[in-house]
């Protein structure tokens, strides 16, 4: 790599700025300064082969995006992703750093394990991995002992990803740890038992669709009745969780927040002192549920109605919700195609948030550029990344915010193809990440 960097004619925004024709010098990995437009013209005309200078053409540049949820599968699952694959398509998505769920084979219960994933990650070199571990030991539901041995620096963050802690005691008893520790508890609020019931509904749509005579709306109808129950599910575990926080005194990280109503309970948590941030993904502000083809789009939480997808458009806007993740979980062919839930959409999740906050709810970039960027370094102490500041490190991400393409699984660098985003029109194109000064990705 070159020791110096000049990136010209850029538009520059972040959480604090929006400022148009500036220019970025890098060095060493790092925001060197912000050059005035003699010095630009200086280095321009200097023919130093060691001086890289990258036009961006009046594209905006901005601090490369931070996922707070995603899945590589890496170990154990590598058939839907890997490391490697899974840090192209977040470089190939504008993102810089990826925090990672804990439900792989074997599950991360572990820092040694953790410590593996974000040294692979960095080894790759297409972003940075933050490997969070589970919050029971291998999923078991009883043992957590093993969350004495974790030091926050290397894992910052604890989550029951894809399960929920039945135990409300032993949960209670985690988070005080957590609590000591000043690590993150991230809930996947989901009451098992409702989950456990609306099981069978779904597995009675999939057969509907699969048999010799398909049946696509009472297969619909079936999963409304599911999505009913996983609401019901989603709430009560929210608030129970929010309730047991108060009282651990940790910070609770609410997953892939999907009803009004836990919006509203984590807006009446916070009030009420509990330390308390919560996610949104692209998918849950795009899509209904209802809409054809459903069965294909099952993801957990599901998809909801519309009163709750605009509440969530509100909670971003206004800035109740903290930060967007992505919640990637990239499957096979064969997986979806037996009710497998989640999708891969980490390579849209600019492109969507542009479109529907940005372009259709007049968010500002500024804001956007808070939600996938400056609030998610806050929230895992990330003191350096986030925003475009001198001595901050250069993980920026270069994008055209008014380019229309058209979504295709099939040039997603994710092993996952399946995407409800297909044939689908977005704005916003990626075309450049830089990870410490760096071209990770280049359309």
């Amino acid at each position: 790599m070159n020791n110096t960097i000049l990136i010209y004619n850029a538009r520059l925004v972040d959480a604090t700025m929006d400022k148009k024709g500036f220019a970025v010098i890098i060095k060493g990995g790092k925001i060197d300064c912000f050059p005035c437009k003699q010095t630009v013209k200086e280095m321009l005309r200097d023919e130093n082969p060691k001086i890289e200078k990258i036009d961006a053409g009046g594209a905006v540049l901005m601090p490369s995006f931070i996922d707070t949820h995603a899945h590589f599968r890496d170990p154990g699952l590598t058939q839907k992703e890997d490391i490697i694959t899974g840090s192209k398509a977040a470089a190939k998505g504008g993102f810089g750093t990826v925090v990672l769920m804990p439900n792989t084979n074997p599950v991360c219960s572990s820092q040694v394990m953790a410590k593996e994933n974000n040294d692979k990650a960095k080894k790759a070199g297409f972003c940075n991995v933050i490997q969070s571990v589970s919050i029971t030991k291998d999923f078991d539901g009883k043992t957590i002992s093993h969350l004495d041995k974790l030091d926050p620096k290397v894992v910052p963050v604890i989550t029951e990803d894809g399960k929920e802690v039945m135990d409300s005691a032993l949960m209670l008893e985690a988070m005080k740890k957590a609590a000591a520790k000043k690590i993150i508890v991230s809930c996947h609020c989901e009451d098992p038992f409702l989950a456990a019931a609306a099981r069978p509904l779904r597995q009675k749509a999939l057969s509907l669709i699969h048999g010799k005579k398909p049946d696509a709306k009472a297969a619909a109808d079936l999963l409304n009745q599911a999505d009913e129950i996983l609401a019901c599910a989603e709430d009560s575990a929210t608030d129970r969780n929010l309730r047991l926080a108060k009282t651990a005194g940790c910070h609770i990280h609410l997953c892939h927040v999907s009803t009004a109503h836990c919006v509203k309970s984590a807006e009446l948590a916070a009030k009420d002192g509990v330390n308390v941030t919560y996610e949104i993904t692209p998918h849950h502000i795009w899509f209904e549920s209802g809409k054809a083809p459903v069965i294909f789009n099952i993801v957990n939480p599901p998809l909801r109605k519309k009163d709750d997808r605009l509440e969530l458009i509100q909670a971003l806007k206004k800035g109740k919700a903290f930060c967007i993740g992505t919640d990637h979980a990239p499957h096979t062919a064969d997986d979806k195609k037996n009710g497998a839930p989640g999708f891969s959409g980490i390579e849209s999740a600019f492109a969507v948030c542009n479109t529907v906050l940005c372009k259709e709810n007049k968010v500002s970039l500024k804001q956007l550029s808070k939600l996938m960027s400056a609030n998610p370094a806050r929230l895992l102490g990330l003191k350096n990344k986030g925003l475009l500041a001198e001595g901050y490190d250069a993980d920026l991400v270069l994008v055209d915010v008014d380019k229309k393409w058209t979504v295709s699984g099939a040039d997603f660098a994710s092993k996952g193809k399946f995407t409800p985003l297909e044939g689908k029109k977005v704005t916003g194109k990626v075309l450049k990440t830089f990870l410490a000064g760096k071209i990770v990705y280049e359309e």
